[in-house]
């Protein structure tokens, strides 16, 4: 007889709950590198460090261009989101990978009745295109990209725009991500925060935002 999965207590008392995409549910960092180092280049600048970069995942672009080539290119921000935006058209969704588990937790929450969302800095389509080809989209209620909110995370308007489309309170929801971005997201929409370590954030960069878990990968949400 099969054993029906068990949803982590964590989450199980939650109404909704929503994900971060990049280093939660998947990894497009080999992407991501691709069309950094792209942007950078085009704007006559030399490459950053694959480690460097990965670092940066889950930032806005504007906010990563000032980290990686200083504080002084920001203004050019725009065109280098340019640049970003149409190489990552033709490699994002490609190189996209579905991290461990996450399928499985997708489909278990779904089946279970609770309302699922993802809450990202990629832009919404890039999200849902990645979703669709896995066949994951049909689980997943909303999806919140930067272009649907005037402020990324870690400011909280995707997350309080995911609730709202639901139509529940954010004290019901859960937000589930791999960044202290995500932690802050969380606490400022007044949502708990599960955090996971499969990003590039040590578990201890999290004691302060009192997650209620702290997980190897997205997969130990669900057991059995």
């Amino acid at each position: 007889m099969q054993t029906k999965p068990a949803i982590h207590p964590s989450v199980a008392d939650a109404r909704a709950v929503f994900f971060d995409f990049d280093y939660t549910l998947a990894d497009s960092s080999t992407g991501v590198v691709v069309c950094m180092n792209h942007a950078l280049s085009c704007l006559g600048l030399p490459p950053a460090p694959e480690d460097a970069i990965r670092r940066t995942i889950g930032l806005d672009l504007i906010t990563v261009l000032g980290i990686l080539a200083g504080e002084d290119w920001k203004p050019r921000g725009e065109e280098f989101l340019g640049h970003f935006t149409r190489k990552a058209d033709e490699v994002m969704v490609a190189s996209t990978v579905f991290l461990p588990g996450a399928a499985r937790v997708l489909g278990t929450l779904h089946g279970a009745g609770y309302r699922l969302g993802v809450v990202s800095t990629k832009y919404r389509r890039r999200v849902e295109e990645a979703l669709e080809r896995d066949g994951l989209l049909g689980f997943v209620d909303v999806v919140v990209g930067s272009d649907d909110v005037p402020r990324p995370k870690p400011a909280p308007d995707g997350l309080l725009r995911a609730a709202g489309a639901l139509g529940i309170a954010t004290d019901d929801c859960v937000f589930v991500g791999d960044s202290e971005v995500d932690a802050r997201a969380a606490r400022d929409a007044d949502m708990d925060f599960v955090a996971v370590l499969t990003g590039t954030t040590p578990a201890e960069k999290f004691a302060g935002y009192a997650p209620r878990a702290v997980f190897a990968g997205v997969g130990e949400i669900v057991s059995g």
